[in-house]
């Protein structure tokens, strides 16, 4: 397993966002994207994931397609990069940067209302 520190992977989450195109990052608006080591208890519920399911990152929010005009004075929409499993699926500092980028971009995808039939057909053309 590689031995990252913590600052060091959140400055390669950072360095992902950071890469996408600004169409999709200039425009999340009362988003907060976090680090955490692993999934909560509750997470993992939540979504009934059973014991040996790997999660990488999580939405936790309304997407856009899905707000009205009554949209204010909510929490943020949350974006869980999960540091664990995402080192643990990846063999070197090249598989890992490009895993986070992949997740992160992912978890943003969720929040512009696309599924994951969507995000995987647009996986396949890039």
């Amino acid at each position: 397993m590689l031995d990252i520190s913590n600052d060091h992977f959140e400055r390669l989450v950072s360095e992902a966002i950071d890469s996408l195109p600004h169409t999709y990052t200039d425009n999340m608006n009362n988003v907060v994207i976090v680090v955490e080591d692993e999934p909560t208890p509750e997470q993992r519920q939540k979504l009934h994931l059973i014991n040996g399911v790997t999660l990488y990152g999580l939405y936790e929010g309304i997407p856009l397609t899905n707000r009205s005009g009554n949209y204010s004075l909510v929490l943020p929409d949350k974006i869980t990069i999960f540091r664990n499993p995402i080192i643990a699926g990846s063999e070197d500092i090249i598989a890992l940067k490009e895993h986070i980028k992949r997740t992160v971009w992912h978890e943003i995808a969720h929040h512009y209302g696309l599924d994951h039939d969507r995000i995987n057909e647009l996986e396949q053309k890039r």
